[in-house]
């Protein structure tokens, strides 16, 4: 039997309410023998918060901006609680670094890779790579509104996150502003923008759906030079390796936490 997509489904066979569910059925009202008479409907459960674990989850809201650490502080971020929007080209290392930096820091910190979860769409997965259409693009603002869930979730429990997109300055709207609809105002954002040989000699090392042609890779290596003059952190890691990255990185987000960028 079909059920309609969204609809409840129901229940097994057997399921019912406490011993109930064991006795045979009759009309509303009936009781089976030595058995008190039912209710016709069961009691409605009391409402309860949605909770992960022991932890209780507030209700989803915008992550605020860190306080900035005190002037005797170090130069990290080691202990505060961060939301981290990586931005860059395909090859730019976007992922890697951002998952090193995530297992780098003393505070728990996770990391939500935006490709990772379109990826999770197995059957009836749009890719970009064959024609940008209504498809992906319904796809792409799927997952970042499921990252953006995430990271708020991790948030609320004290995790810091970050997370990696191919942004472009030329559609802030549906980029930046996305981003910040879905996480709230306190994101950091960071462009990660090597020379274009480093990111055509990365993105040859790929390999799938993750892999770009040449022409594609400079195409959108030239729009994210845009970002030049926009006011965000930019950092050229053509000759950094990942720890060198995620150590500058790092220098760059206690720079904008004491001085937040405008955006």
């Amino acid at each position: 039997m079909q059920h309609a997509v969204g609809a409840p489904l129901p229940p097994p066979p057997g399921a019912g309410w406490g011993q109930a569910a064991q006795q045979p059925a009759g009309p509303p009202g009936w009781a089976a023998p030595n058995q008190p008479a039912a209710p016709p409907h069961p009691p409605a459960a009391p409402p309860s918060m949605e909770t992960t674990g022991h932890v209780q989850l507030p209700p989803g809201g915008p992550v605020p901006l860190p306080a900035p650490p005190a002037a005797s502080a170090p130069a990290d971020t080691g202990n505060t609680t961060l939301a981290v929007l990586l931005i860059g080209p395909a090859g730019a290392g976007k992922t890697t670094v951002a998952r090193h930096w995530a297992r780098s820091r003393r505070m728990p910190t996770s990391h939500i890779s935006l490709d990772d979860v379109r990826e999770w769409v197995c059957s009836g997965f749009a890719d970009p790579q064959t024609g940008w259409n209504d498809h992906s693009e319904a796809q792409y603002r799927l997952a970042r509104r499921t990252c953006g869930f995430a990271a708020r979730n991790f948030l609320a429990n004290g995790i810091s996150c970050i997370l990696d997109d191919a942004v472009f300055p030329d559609r802030p709207v549906v980029g930046l502003g996305g981003w910040k609809r879905h996480v709230g105002p306190g994101l950091l954002p960071v462009v990660l923008l090597p020379g274009l040989e480093v990111v055509l000699e990365r993105n040859a090392a790929r390999s799938g759906n993750r892999r770009l042609d040449d022409e594609e890779v400079a195409r959108i290596h030239g729009r994210m030079a845009g970002w030049y003059g926009s006011g965000l952190p930019i950092i050229d890691n053509s000759g950094y390796d990942v720890a060198t990255t995620a150590q500058v990185l790092d220098d760059v987000l206690a720079r904008s936490i004491a001085s937040p960028p405008a955006w």
